[in-house]
C-alpha cells in the first residue's frame, strides 16, 4: 500500500485476502489529538473486498466528501477500532472477516459478501467542532427584494461571487423577543433560499405555508446558522457547500454552491 495520508490510497494486491477478527494497524502516525470517546471526527476512508480484490468504495472518488462520525458504541467496530485512541492526522489499516466487519449478512451495497474478507483504509482528518456563523454587516449579503411585504427574490448586485471555502455568515436584520433557538427545539420558518447570481430562488415558502421542523434536520448551514438565534428574527445566512449540499447537485442548485436564505422565524418550541 502507498500513497500520502490524506489522499487516495493506492492498494496492491498480492493475492486473495483472509482474515478472521479484527486486526489494526497503524501506517502513518498522526501528531494531532488523540480521539477519545464520543469524539466527533472527520475521517476519509477506502473499502476493498481481499477475495475480489477489489476498491468497492472510497470517499476520495469523484464528488465524495470526508464523512463525520461519532466515536460510540453505536459505530461499526471496524471503524471505531481505526479511530479511537489514534492520533488525528493518522492513517490506520483495518482488516477483518465479512461478519466482524459488517455482520452476518456482510454489506452488499458496499460489494462486500457475507463470505469475503474486508480491507478498511481510514484517514483520521480532524476532530469535528460545530461550526459558528461570522456575523456580518449587511452590506456584505445580498438585498431582499419584495412584492406586498414578502420576499420574493434575492439581488446580488455589488456582491463578489462566493469562495467555495467561504466562512457560514449571518446577518440578523430584525431580532426577534421569542424563545433562542437550539438545536433541539422545533422551530416553524418562513423562508426564502438562492444561489449566488440567480434568476429566481430554488425555494421558498413566503408565498404559502410556513415549514415546521426540528432545527437539526435542515443543512448544518442552516441549522448552526440560526442556533441562538430568538424566535421572532429576520436572518440572512450565506452557507458555504460543505454546509450545505456539497458536491451533490439538486434541482436548481448546481453542484458546490453556497446558499444564500432570509429567513423569518416565526416559533420555536
Amino acid at each position: 500500500m502507498s500513497g500520502d495520508q490524506g489522499k487516495q490510497p493506492k492498494v496492491t494486491w498480492k493475492d486473495q485476502m483472509s482474515a478472521d477478527d479484527i486486526e489494526v494497524e497503524t501506517l502513518v502516525e498522526g501528531d494531532g489529538d488523540v480521539v477519545a470517546e464520543d469524539d466527533q471526527v472527520t475521517v476519509n476512508y477506502w473499502v476493498g473486498n481481499g477475495f475480489t480484490q477489489r476498491k468497492t468504495f472510497s470517499t476520495y472518488d469523484d464528488g465524495g466528501q470526508p464523512e463525520t462520525v461519532t466515536v460510540n458504541d453505536e459505530l461499526l467496530a471496524v471503524f471505531k477500532d481505526a479511530l479511537l485512541d489514534h492520533t488525528i492526522g493518522s492513517r490506520v489499516a483495518v482488516t477483518a472477516s465479512a461478519p466482524e466487519a459488517f455482520g452476518e449478512a456482510g454489506n452488499p451495497q458496499l460489494g462486500i459478501g457475507n463470505q469475503d474478507s474486508v480491507l478498511v483504509v481510514v484517514d483520521l482528518m480532524e476532530l469535528y467542532e460545530d461550526p459558528e456563523p461570522v456575523d456580518v454587516p449587511q452590506s456584505k449579503m445580498p438585498k431582499i427584494l419584495e412584492e406586498k411585504g414578502k420576499p420574493t427574490a434575492l439581488d446580488f448586485t455589488g456582491l463578489p461571487e462566493p469562495k467555495a471555502d467561504g466562512d457560514l455568515m449571518r446577518t440578523v436584520l430584525k431580532e426577534g423577543k421569542g424563545k433562542v433557538l437550539t438545536t433541539d427545539l422545533k422551530v416553524k420558518v418562513n423562508y426564502l433560499g438562492s444561489v449566488y447570481d440567480a434568476d429566481a430562488p430554488f425555494d421558498e415558502s413566503f408565498s404559502g405555508e410556513p415549514l415546521s421542523l426540528e432545527l437539526s434536520s435542515f443543512v448544518p448551514g442552516f441549522t448552526f446558522g440560526l442556533e441562538g438565534v430568538k424566535a421572532g428574527s429576520r436572518v440572512l445566512l450565506a452557507i458555504p457547500p460543505a454546509l450545505g449540499y456539497g458536491a451533490q447537485e439538486q434541482e436548481n442548485i448546481p453542484a458546490n454552491s453556497t446558499l444564500y436564505f432570509v429567513v423569518d422565524i416565526i416559533s420555536a418550541a
